[in-house]
């Protein structure tokens, strides 16, 4: 085996590390998250999926269990499932919360005997009178993927639920005990629709996971230690592709210890950029095992009503970075991963994604699903000339289509072009018809007074012949 190999097996790709994993990589976020909970704040972790949250969670876990906390973390994920009942899910965070923290309860039966109050309302009893009753530490209770009880109906009252234990502390000092930390792919105005109830009115410890660093990527650069003759170098140049992203560095980084090829200095950058294009970037939908930037693309493409405005604001990013304004589709970007805001600035996350989600599939996503893609794509070549615009069957068809999404500026554009066109045409047929009609009808003045004139002649002729006839007998 060569000295390549003997280092591929330490870095992990995919799924939580462990508290032991030497390449996991301490970074600002483990600060906050560790003494946020520890001050007892309400905290969340709200980002794109494969950050490190959980890898994050699994280590602020073990953390506080060190310092006397009481912890448990459950998987939103296992409750949600489709059709789940408020009766069901709630009963199962009671159940999973008994196993967690090992309490001598009978779940099933203490359930039943509270079967006649709401679901809700029982799970608040249960922290109150069992979970603060029995656990006299400090207790925290870590709430992953979050983002899964957005497909639920209950979900606000959920949310309600949560802000009901922080309102709590002034009337109770028990709950002072008790804290939450919320992890997942959402947004804090995602989480609940009636925001009059939002838990996050309270106070509240937002936790950013940002990108690796180079000099935080030290637990990485040491399993490169045996492939390359400047590991720290090597190091800089995957974070150069990756932006250091989480996921997409320890990819890279097995990758590299993976191909048998030692790197020697000043090759560094020619290496790195041949294994992405060769192991990454090159057919990545087959070598995706991952399903890391399968997941971005469904992420922006899933919902036809939004996925050309995701697509068209890409687009621009294409071409450089852009004001960041938390609109409704930068917010979708952002937590699809594909993008980041850095500085007020929204840009693309990394190079690894701006060369597998180019400018060509983008376009070919577009052309994909607007229905008028042939005369749009010819509309823009030909610097917008109108005789590619759509007309009569085809607009209409088109702005049926278009009810209810929400498209890019340029379809938008295009669309409203067409519109124009068409009403100007309209215009232009109405004018040229009421001309005719005025013609018409001038022209049947005229006919109208050569008859009267014809009359008046024929009348006069009449009557000069009866006379003349008179005259003559």
């Amino acid at each position: 085996m060569s000295a390549a190999f003997k280092y591929s097996d330490e870095y992990q790709v995919g799924g939580s590390l462990s508290e032991q994993a030497s390449t996991y990589v301490v970074r600002q976020a483990d600060f906050e998250l560790y003494q946020g909970l520890k001050a007892l704040k309400f905290c969340y972790v709200l980002n794109s999926r494969q950050m490190g949250k959980s890898s994050l969670r699994v280590r602020t876990m073990v953390r506080l269990k060190r310092e006397g906390f009481a912890t448990a973390a459950i998987e939103m994920g296992e409750l949600c499932v489709a059709g789940v009942t408020p009766e069901l899910f709630y009963n199962s965070f009671i159940s999973l919360l008994v196993s967690k923290f090992n309490l001598a309860i009978d779940d099933e039966h203490w359930c039943d005997a509270k079967s006649h109050i709401l679901p809700s309302v029982r799970l608040s009893q249960f922290i109150e009178e069992e979970l603060l009753e029995r656990l006299t530490q400090n207790i925290v209770i870590f709430i992953d993927e979050i983002d899964n009880v957005l497909s639920v109906d209950f979900k606000d009252d959920f949310f309600g639920f949560l802000c009901g234990c922080y309102n709590k502390r002034a009337d109770n000092q028990k709950y002072h005990r008790l804290t939450f930390a919320l992890l997942g792919v959402a947004t804090p105005r995602e989480l609940i629709g009636d925001t009059s109830r939002t838990p996050f009115n309270i106070e509240t410890c937002t936790v950013e996971l940002t990108k690796f660093q180079l000099h935080e990527a030290e637990p990485l650069e040491s399993g490169l230690v045996g492939v390359a003759n400047n590991p720290q170098a090597l190091m800089k140049e995957v974070l150069q592709w990756t932006g250091g992203q989480p996921f997409l560095t320890q990819w890279l980084c097995q990758l590299i210890c993976t191909t048998g090829e030692f790197i020697d200095a000043g090759r560094e950058a020619e290496s790195v950029a041949t294994i992405v294009q060769q192991r990454l970037i090159k057919n990545w939908l087959a070598q995706d095992k991952q399903q890391h930037l399968q997941t971005i693309r469904d992420r922006i493409l899933t919902s036809q009503n939004f996925a050309c405005r995701l697509l068209g604001l890409y687009q621009q990013l294409l071409s450089g970075e852009i004001a960041a304004d938390e609109s409704p589709e930068q917010i979708q970007l952002q937590l699809s991963g594909l993008v980041v805001k850095r500085l007020q600035k929204l840009s693309i996350y990394n190079e690894i994604y701006k060369c597998v989600f180019n400018s060509t599939w983008v376009e070919q996503q577009l052309r994909n699903l607007r229905p008028y893609a042939e005369k749009f794509t010819a509309w823009e070549a030909c610097d917008h000339d109108t005789s590619h615009l759509l007309r009569g069957q085809q607009l209409r068809d088109a702005k049926a289509w278009a009810v209810g999404k929400s498209l890019s500026d340029k379809d938008y554009q295009f669309l409203a072009a067409c519109q124009e066109l068409e009403k100007q045409q309209t215009q232009t047929a109405l004018n040229e018809q009421e001309e005719a009609n005025r013609i018409l009808q001038l022209a049947a003045q005229k006919a109208q007074q050569m008859i009267r004139v014809g009359s008046l002649i024929l009348s006069i002729s009449l009557i000069v012949a009866a006379i003349a006839w008179l005259l003559a007998v």
